[in-house]
């Protein structure tokens, strides 16, 4: 009898991964193809704000790993002056090549709207940990976080969330190390169990507020208090947020 209710509980397990698994793919071919006519008209005044701000290549072919640790090329529009000598090794974009529009393009997430074709054929999903540099790989691939390879990289996420409202204020590498990084690989982990397509549908809006409200400045704190609570982590960093917040209004 045991043996048998054993059985009953991994076939559905299974289902439930499959059934997940079905719905995601067919929510990210509809999003991603929707959100490429709809965004359409976005696209071409970034390539013309591109060309004119500092002209040159319109998209970076960003090398990354993704599910199983396969390599792919992630599409983004151009946001930083083009260095052939330059490296990812750093958790830090190197904010002296980020020109005035490319900086508007970043902070508005506007840089990565060309993922929705990598979402759309296939290589990354709507929701997921965000790819690996290859420099990066064993940092945010390795020891406990090697099981965020058995998922496709997506566009957002628990972590990538949390770099957006809190991460993105550190440029200094070290410093970023110590108070960002540690939760980051965290919520990476975290997402693994907790995905499901209610979690992704909240992430999403989770994401729109986020981007709307760094925007308008006025960072929605309580969505990083979420990521924090979720993993434990340092709520210095709410109130360093708000600190940096109170500084912005002041000089406005």
């Amino acid at each position: 009898m045991r043996k048998h209710l054993n059985r009953y509980f991994v076939d559905c397990e299974d289902m439930m991964k499959y059934t997940y698994s079905f719905l995601k793919r067919l929510f990210d071919i509809v999003a991603s193809l929707g959100g490429i006519i709809v965004t359409l008209p976005i696209w071409f005044v970034v390539i013309i704000g591109i060309e004119i701000s500092d002209p040159g290549p319109l998209f970076y072919f960003a090398r990354r790993v993704g599910k199983n640790n396969k390599y792919f090329y992630m599409i983004k529009f151009r946001s930083m002056r083009v260095d052939k000598n330059a490296n990812e090794k750093s958790l830090r974009p190197e904010q002296s090549r980020i020109y005035p529009f490319g900086r508007f393009i970043r902070a508005a997430k506007l840089d990565e709207l060309p993922q929705l074709l990598n979402v759309f054929l296939g290589s990354m999903t709507v929701v997921g940990p965000r790819p690996a540099s290859v420099e990066q790989l064993s940092v945010t691939r390795g020891g406990e976080n090697s099981s965020v390879a058995s998922v496709k990289a997506g566009l957002t996420s628990p972590a990538a969330l949390y770099d957006y409202l809190y991460g993105d204020f550190i440029e200094d590498e070290k410093e970023y190390e110590d108070k960002v990084l540690p939760a980051r690989l965290a919520l990476d982990r975290y997402y693994i169990g907790k995905q499901s397509m209610r979690y992704d549908m909240k992430l999403i809006w989770y994401t729109v507020r986020s981007i709307w409200g760094t925007i308008a400045k006025k960072i929605p704190v309580d969505i990083l208090e979420e990521m924090l609570d979720a993993v434990d982590g340092d709520r210095q960093a709410i109130e360093e947020v708000k600190r940096r917040i109170d500084h912005i209004g002041d000089r406005s």
